[in-house]
């Protein structure tokens, strides 16, 4: 079962945003997530879910089948560090500042 977060969103108006659009938009929820983290398990979830869901459209994205790796190995240490055993030994810190990079990026470029 597919379930889709954010309901106006379409893959066509996904790929019209740039990679530093989509990367910070994927941090945004990524960060929602870390905060939430500890606070409430509801919101922690769902701010995750749509991350990955972000994710996933940008890894269908043809303009980023160059970056397929780096983004399958994000999924993976995503899910690692949020449900796993955190084998990558990431952290919070470690992830918003990834992420902060393609905000900065993508602020830069408007």
């Amino acid at each position: 079962m597919n379930i889709i977060y954010h309901k106006g969103l379409t893959q066509k108006s996904w790929n019209s945003k740039n990679i530093f659009e989509q990367m910070a938009n994927i941090g945004a929820e990524i960060g929602r997530a870390i905060n939430w983290r500890h606070k409430d398990k509801r919101n922690f979830q769902l701010a995750l879910m749509r991350g990955l869901e972000l994710l996933d459209l940008t890894i269908k994205d043809p303009k980023n089948k160059n970056r397929l790796k780096e983004l399958f190995r994000l999924r993976e240490i995503l899910l690692d560090y949020f449900y796993g055993k955190n084998e990558y030994k990431t952290s919070d810190k470690f992830l918003n500042k990834y992420f902060y990079d393609f905000n900065y990026a993508a602020r830069k470029n408007h």
